[in-house]
């Protein structure tokens, strides 16, 4: 097939490689994993996306998970301008942050108060820094492949054996801070409980992605969650379940709806804000009265509640919570099966080496042989193959996230005819692998 024409993103590349780290503003986007060049976006519009030299692109990232309708939804443009023209900021309370509040606490029961933020990064942070406020402790949990944003005490990779301290996984974190947090494996509550037993006196939290998505999809294993839940309320920690992906995607409640949990705080981004930079951490009304101006607990932020960005997150819950009793989320469930079952039988027929995991609208292809339960599991992919697949899609139209160990996810915007023809470019990449 004749390669598209991709000169104009090349040069726009370039231009932005002098001026910006890396010519990005997120290191992914210089799908350098991939071995591809970065196409810069015009638009979008619904399930697809126009690059800057035309070319129309089928989007399976969309946004990397907030774009559950889609790009360009009906009425946000006329929402957002509508509150643009009243004010961009104000760095006082409106009343609409309390609208988007009770929204969120109405979908989400375990978040009896919250608070809004900018980012999953720093609603994640303050989460830990309410956590270890409230009970006075230091240490942390995490686990391996599950991301939480870039703050210092989460970019820390496993230590040598059970329960040792992590080191830093990224320069600039100092050992010291990095040496307060512990890493677990994913889906193994029998070495959480070790960690516990040894440490458990100086846990302030233990934070999970409920179905992770950024080691790729990974959905948990039954008990799994609940034996956290448990745990840390055996040893006075505070479960915190990190729903940036999930939450309003999985469902209304998100992933701790389905799995029945009651977490201590909950984190959300992405869909809470409708694809502007907004997120929330909230929980249990005693933990976060620690929070200043009523506790010690220092949080804050001038764009914190920014009127664009609650006004883009009232136009998506508002929608989800009155189209999702008509089936809203069972039609992006088989959306997402139609899509992952597809791939797995896609390479099944080619003889390929690979696995398939979904949950809900969200999937990953692994080039593994599987079963894909944990870190260490997906880690077995084979990275090169996923670099060929992806630039061989790109090529064909489709717009894959530029990483092995990231999900894809369907929207609303996708028709059965997107996802099929998205699968006949599969069977050719497969193909010419």
């Amino acid at each position: 097939m004749t390669a598209p024409d991709v000169s104009r993103s090349r040069a726009l590349f370039k231009k932005a490689e002098s001026l910006i780290p890396g010519g990005v503003n997120s290191p992914v986007r210089a799908c350098l994993s991939v071995g591809g060049s970065p196409r810069f976006i015009e638009s979008g519009k619904g399930p697809r996306m126009t690059d800057a030299d035309g070319n129309s692109l089928l989007d399976f990232v969309c946004s990397w998970g907030p774009l559950v309708f889609g790009h360009a939804p009906e009425g946000l443009a006329d929402t957002l301008a509508a509150t643009c023209a009243k004010g961009a900021s104000f760095g006082a309370p409106t009343e609409r942050e309390s609208e988007l509040a009770e929204l969120i606490v109405r979908c989400v029961p375990s978040m009896e108060s919250l608070r809004l933020v900018n980012s999953g990064t720093e609603a994640c942070m303050s989460a830990i820094r309410l956590a270890r406020g409230f009970t006075g402790r230091d240490v942390i949990v995490k686990f391996s492949g599950c991301y939480h944003g870039h703050a210092d005490s989460l970019l820390v990779a496993a230590g040598s054996g059970l329960a040792t301290f992590g080191v830093p996984s990224s320069q600039g974190v100092p050992e010291a801070l990095a040496r307060l947090t512990l890493t677990c494996p994913y889906n193994d509550p029998e070495s959480l409980g070790k960690i516990f037993a040894l440490r458990g006196e100086e846990i302030a939290c233990v934070i999970v992605e409920p179905v992770a998505g950024n080691m790729g999809v990974v959905p948990p294993e039954p008990g799994f969650l609940q034996a956290i839940a448990a745990l840390c309320a055996k040893h006075g920690a505070l479960f915190v379940c990190d729903e940036v992906i999930t939450g309003f995607r999985l469902g209304l409640g998100g992933a701790q709806e389905i799995y029945g949990l009651k977490p201590d705080l909950t984190v959300l981004g992405k869909i809470a804000g409708g694809g502007l930079p907004l997120a929330a951490f909230g929980g249990r009304r005693e933990v976060m009265a620690r929070l200043s101006p009523l506790g010690g607990v220092y949080q804050a932020g001038t764009l914190s509640g920014n009127p664009l960005a609650v006004a883009a997150g009232l136009h998506a819950l508002r929608r989800l919570t009155d189209e999702a009793p008509r089936g809203l989320y069972e039609s992006l469930a088989a959306k997402g099966s139609r899509w992952a079952s597809g791939l797995s039988g896609l390479a099944a027929a080619k003889g390929m080496e690979a696995t398939v995991n979904s949950a809900g609208s969200m999937a990953t292809l692994f080039f593994a042989k599987g079963p894909v339960k944990d870190f260490g599991t997906a880690s077995e992919s084979d990275v090169k193959l996923y670099a060929r697949f992806w630039n061989l899609m790109l090529e064909r139209g489709v717009y894959l996230a530029p990483s092995q160990f990231e999900a894809s996810f369907v929207s609303t915007a996708h028709t059965d005819a997107d996802i099929d023809f998205a699968l006949e470019m599969a069977g050719e990449a497969f193909a010419a692998l």
